[in-house]
């Protein structure tokens, strides 16, 4: 007769394999438990389905008991709307490395934005700790109701305050390698196409002027990187990373041949992708007749036979660090704040420019 004190112990299953159960990324999966983000009806099913049969309940209730009455929420804060920001790889990337990270408390994600679509907002959510993606200096206001009630905060890029750690990008070091490499090739009247640089994302021409009086703190980074090399670089503004902008950023920059640039540096992949889509509709050939540089090294669809010149970022690591920063926060432990460093890519979209 078997002892039923000696049966094996089953370990309580984890947000993580539920996730691979189900199909979907832990940021996903994490989301579809909170109920935020733009996660289909489907997909959400599909993930609860799939924690019933590995029963799996969320956060564990004993383990949020251990941790003085901690909510087993840590929220993410972007500025843009929570739609626009699922559809920019990069952000679901820091996503995924931040819920792999604070998987370890068995701590689940909720999205805010102050962009007025989110379900709950910055200042009363119920949260443990606090990531700001990207954020600017016009959440300062926010930053010091959360430091009020105590919770702990770090950013990913960004400039949020002062007192924030900071998980870092080399955004400008990146795009001035990039501006040189289009220096080096002969490259001399040069425009980029910015992500957005102030509150109200309007789309238009920019000069170094208008640009003094920006707020975002990666993109001014990423054009300082480019003003290094080209000095009073101008160029369009878009609001946002998606490919409709960068075509219609890309057909505003190269309609008219008495001043089009030689060369774009666009400051995501997926504006990069945009800008060369307006360069073949207007039957212009890339890299011959304009050379285009990206930033982010993702996978974009329907860019072939293109293989896009670009800074190579380590997103998902920087979710990674900025999870492994709340999980050594909220244990008590000393945070060292960490730098990535992008990696040039130079692929078929960039060579010398054609006589004019």
């Amino acid at each position: 007769m078997n002892d039923s004190s000696t049966a094996p112990v089953t370990a309580r299953p984890t947000l993580a394999a539920v996730a691979r159960l189900a199909g979907v990324s832990n940021s996903t999966a994490s989301l579809a438990f909170s109920g935020t983000g733009p996660v289909s009806d489907a997909t959400r099913d599909r993930v609860l389905a799939a924690a019933k049969q590995l029963n799996y309940a969320g956060p564990d209730p004993r383990a949020r008991s251990l941790r003085r009455g901690r909510s087993g929420i840590v929220g993410v804060v972007m500025e843009e709307r929570v739609g626009d920001a699922f559809r920019d790889p990069i952000k679901i990337a820091l996503l995924d490395g931040i819920t792999e990270e604070i998987g370890a408390i068995d701590a689940g994600l909720l999205i805010l934005t102050d962009a007025g679509d989110a379900a709950q907002r910055i200042e009363d959510a119920p949260m443990d700790a606090v990531v700001l993606v990207g954020c600017s200096p016009r959440l300062d206001e926010s930053v010091a109701m959360l430091r009020q009630r105590g919770i702990p905060l770090i950013a990913i890029e960004g400039d949020p305050a002062v007192g924030v750690p900071v998980i870092g990008q080399d955004n400008r070091e990146a795009s001035r390698i990039a501006a040189q490499h289009l220096h080096d090739l002969g490259h001399r009247d040069v425009a980029v196409v910015a992500l957005p640089l102030t509150r109200d994302r309007n789309r238009g021409r920019f000069t170094t002027e208008s640009a003094r009086s920006a707020s975002s703190t990666t993109a001014v980074d990423r054009l300082a990187g480019v003003q290094d090399v080209f000095t009073g670089v101008g160029g369009w503004v878009t609001r946002g990373s998606f490919v409709e902008e960068g075509r219609l950023a890309g057909t505003a920059l190269l309609e008219r041949a008495q001043d089009r640039p030689t060369a774009i540096v666009a400051q995501s992949d997926l504006l990069a992708a945009g800008v060369i889509r307006a360069a073949e509709e207007l039957g212009l050939e890339v890299p011959w007749d304009v050379s285009v540089v990206g930033f982010d090294g993702v996978r974009v669809d329907g860019l072939w036979p293109y293989d896009l010149t670009t800074l190579v970022q380590p997103a998902v690591d920087k979710g990674r660090a900025a999870g492994r920063a709340v999980v050594d926060m909220l244990e008590g432990r000393e945070i060292t704040p960490e730098s990535f460093t992008s990696e040039f890519h130079q692929g078929n979209t960039t060579a010398a420019p054609a006589r004019r």
